[in-house]
């Protein structure tokens, strides 16, 4: 078994492995200034390039090593919620700091992090919120635009990512989050967890190129906005109302203006009306439609993340270090 630590540091990895080479020792002159044991925990999510061991033993920082091997590729977000099961089922701690392994969150903010979480009067999870972001012009303005979207359907904005320091307290309630099982973040915001924030910059990639390639970046988005599926369709519902509202207001309107005598009708009046009537019809099936999936997934059995994880792992590897005990 290895020693206690007080905090552990959680890192998912896909085949990332000099990128998180380069961020590990800067990661390891930093954690000096916390003053506590601190563990660090690697999710290997189902990684094809060798190497692991050999990165994380050139770091004998750390109170303990670890390799958290899974059986399959899961995810950014799903292996962020494996990582935080097992630290809640199996590794005593205070705290989880979960952050990226390819140094666009930056080591030096850990510290901010962890020094929030500590002067909070109550248990309170503490995101680093970006306020530089060093992407394209394209990207940002990619990102504004889903900014707009998730606030449209949400009606909450997009502030933090994963970058996160985790009181132990809050983390045995993360973890049977559902929601957590598809995007971390957004589940802790909808599930009204005690949350605050810390200014951020986000940093360069330490090497290589991002795995998110646009398909990736919407179905991440995507998977963020369905953490509120019951706020989006309820949204969605109260819209097509207001159109069927809108809708029977303008056929009755043409019906009154046909009934009156001293009024000649148009002759495209006739085929607003049939096309009005075939909008009504199609928002009220909509609508319906929406109705009907509402109550059907309220039927169906959720994903418990720290019941079901377990399934995915394939084993732990220890990595040794210079550290007594």
């Amino acid at each position: 078994m290895p020693a206690e630590a007080s905090l552990i540091i959680l890192i998912p990895v896909l085949d990332d492995w000099k990128a998180l080479s380069l961020m590990l020792p800067r990661l390891a002159r930093t954690i000096g200034e916390l003053g506590v044991p601190v563990g660090l925990l690697i999710v290997d999510d189902g990684s094809n390039v060798p190497g692991g061991p050999d990165v994380i033993a050139a770091n004998s920082h750390f109170a303990w090593q670890r390799v958290l091997r899974l059986r399959r590729n899961l995810g950014h977000q799903r292996a962020i919620a494996v990582g935080l099961c097992y630290v809640e089922e199996h590794l005593p701690c205070h705290g989880v700091i979960v952050m990226d392994g390819d140094g666009e969150d930056r080591p030096e903010d850990v510290p901010r992090l962890v020094a929030r979480m500590r002067s909070e009067p109550s248990p309170r999870i503490v995101f680093g919120e970006r306020r530089r972001r060093v992407e394209g012009a394209g990207f940002r303005s990619l990102y504004v635009l889903y900014q707009l979207l998730h606030r449209l359907l949400t009606g909450s904005g997009v502030r933090v990512g994963n970058f996160s320091a985790i009181p132990r307290a809050r983390l045995e309630s993360l973890v049977v989050v559902s929601e957590v099982w598809v995007h971390y973040a957004a589940a802790v915001l909808r599930s009204r967890q005690p949350w605050c924030a810390v200014p951020v910059s986000r940093d360069r990639r330490l090497d290589g190129t991002s795995r998110m390639n646009f398909v990736s970046l919407v179905v991440h988005g995507l998977s963020a906005i369905s953490v509120y599926t019951d706020v989006v369709f309820t949204r969605i519902i109260c819209a097509s109302a207001a159109l069927m509202a809108l809708t029977f207001a303008a056929i009755a309107g043409v019906v009154a203006i046909k009934t009156s005598a001293s009024v000649v009708i148009p002759g495209w009046a006739y085929s607003l009306t049939g096309l009005l009537l075939v909008v009504l019809l199609q928002a009220v099936t909509f609508t319906l439609s929406l109705v009907f999936v509402i109550l059907g997934a309220q039927q169906q059995s959720a994903v418990i993340p720290l019941r079901d994880y377990g399934h995915y792992v394939a084993g732990v590897l220890e990595i040794a270090t210079d550290q007594p005990g």
